[in-house]
């Protein structure tokens, strides 16, 4: 099993010393993330691909693969190819069609051929010689240059050909690791979730940063969304999750600040504490996910008087985005869901907020405030490592029945539906059901309650959350499923 990755194009423009960087940074984030599928796996450099070429006995990881190969930043599309070495033209013809000719009966089809080297031959020879034969000994409905059914595609690259079986499209951007880091603000709704992505997308190392405005649900729900994009686009390099304890400066707020300016100064608040924050882990960027005039924090005039705090730079990779096309986003890197169902906390709500600061009527609505409570709230800030977020919310939680057999009891696949879709749960004599974890706590009051449910993911942190969050709800028909040999590997 052999596939061909292609770089984003912004890579190969750039000088000698840069390509070759984000070159190896992409073959080693690669290696990186395919070794967690399955250390055969074995990835390739050159200056113009990268090869990962896996044996046989790994074939049914290809889902796995393909997955991994579509959500890594800095692949402008990957190709799964049949690999020889090139021979002359009837050759080629021969190997095009043992793959392509069954499949093109009733079909109309081209040839097109990408061709790198020295050879005596063109690309359009090769087009019109393969071309001429499966037309002529095939059951193909015909050649049809433009628009037809099947586009056949070759590539030979100097003494090789590849044929090319799927081509895919990759997410573009920069490698990861190739560009300062940064601290995104995370509410765990569309906008933030989104401008995390993006940074991700661009080769940004990007930790997390949740200000817990007191919902137990709310700081669930945020890590669970930052652990996904980490996990889906990112997962090459470790980051940190910082939660930082905002009930108090709320409180402060609301007690000795003018209503019509408690949302500017809860933003500049978050921003002071975000600049220690960043500052404490080195980092010289914070990102946020507001757009102009999307909120009335967020016109010019207010975003200019929050950014005043401070003189760590704020990147803001929606700033000009419509509201649709950040939920369409949002649906298209899978979080989507996870911004409609969150359990949203919201400490502070102005009935006639202000659209046009002034700087020096803020500070002095600033002056009644006691900063000592943004002090504490700092130094009570908690800071872990990304895969290590949910461990937190299992301590003192009731114990969780965990169950290596099915038995009579009904299994639950709670993972993502990507996930789930590249590897479904199947379980001979047992019956399996499928609720993405951020519907179970509403849809699990309507299941049977005279049957015993066994939660399932791939490495049981999720599915043991989950558990315990519904026995604390009162219910006591739940337990964790985690057969002997895992259904996929951590």
């Amino acid at each position: 099993m052999h596939f061909v990755v292609k770089f984003f194009p912004e890579i190969t423009i750039k000088s000698n010393p840069v390509r070759k960087r984000m070159s190896r940074q992409l073959a080693d984030n690669l290696r990186s993330l395919l070794r967690q599928v399955d250390d055969r796996i074995k990835v390739q450099k050159d200056w113009e691909k990268i090869d990962v070429i896996a044996p046989d006995a790994v074939a049914h990881l290809s889902d796995r693969i393909e997955e991994v190969l579509s959500h890594t930043p800095g692949i402008a599309n990957f190709a799964r190819v049949r690999q020889f070495p090139l021979g002359d033209m009837d050759d080629i013809y021969q190997k095009t069609r043992e793959f392509w000719g069954d499949k093109l009966t009733g079909k109309t089809f081209c040839v097109r051929v990408k061709r790198t080297g020295k050879h005596d031959f063109q690309s359009l020879d090769v087009e019109q010689y393969v071309g001429g034969g499966l037309n002529q000994h095939t059951d193909a409905k015909g050649v049809k240059l433009k628009n037809p059914d099947i586009t056949v595609k070759l590539e030979i690259r100097h003494d090789k050909l590849n044929i090319i079986e799927q081509l895919h499209q990759g997410l573009g951007g920069f490698p990861l690791g190739t560009q300062d880091p940064v601290l995104s603000l995370v509410s765990g709704g569309f906008d933030s979730t989104v401008a995390s992505y993006l940074t991700m997308k661009r080769g940004i190392r990007t930790h997390f940063l949740f200000f817990n405005l007191g919902g137990r649900q709310h700081e669930l729900g945020v890590k669970e969304v930052s652990y996904y994009l980490w996990n889906r686009y990112g997962a090459s390099h470790r980051v940190r999750f910082v939660t930082v304890p905002f009930d108090e400066v709320v409180a402060e707020i609301l007690e000795n600040v003018d209503d019509s300016h408690m949302g500017v100064i809860l933003k500049r608040m978050m921003l002071r504490a975000a600049t220690a924050i960043a500052n404490e882990l080195e980092v010289d960027a914070v990102v946020t996910g507001e757009a102009i005039a999307q909120v009335s924090s967020q016109t010019l005039k207010n975003l200019a008087v929050i950014d005043s705090v401070t003189d760590t730079l704020v990147l803001r990779p929606l700033i000009t985005s419509d509201k649709t096309d950040i939920i369409r986003t949002s649906r298209a890197i899978g979080t989507e869901e996870f911004a409609a169902n969150m359990p949203e906390y919201c400490g502070v709500i102005s009935v006639k907020p202000t659209t046009r600061a002034r700087r020096e009527r803020v500070e002095e609505e600033e002056s009644h405030f006691d900063f000592a409570v943004l002090d504490r709230a700092i130094s009570n800030r908690a800071l872990q490592n990304i895969d290590q977020v949910m461990e937190d919310l299992q301590e003192d939680a009731p114990p969780v029945e965990i169950s290596a057999e099915p038995g009579d009891a009904v299994i639950i696949d709670i993972r993502h539906p990507t996930e789930e879709e590249v590897d479904p749960l199947e379980l001979e004599g047992a019956d399996v059901e499928t609720i993405p974890f951020y519907r179970l706590s509403t849809a699990f009051a309507k299941l049977d309650k005279d049957k015993h449910y066994l939660l399932y993911c791939a490495r049981g942190v999720m599915s043991k959350l989950h558990a315990s969050h519904l026995l604390d709800e009162g219910y006591r028909n739940v337990g964790v499923f985690r057969p002997h040999k895992p259904h996929q590997p951590d």
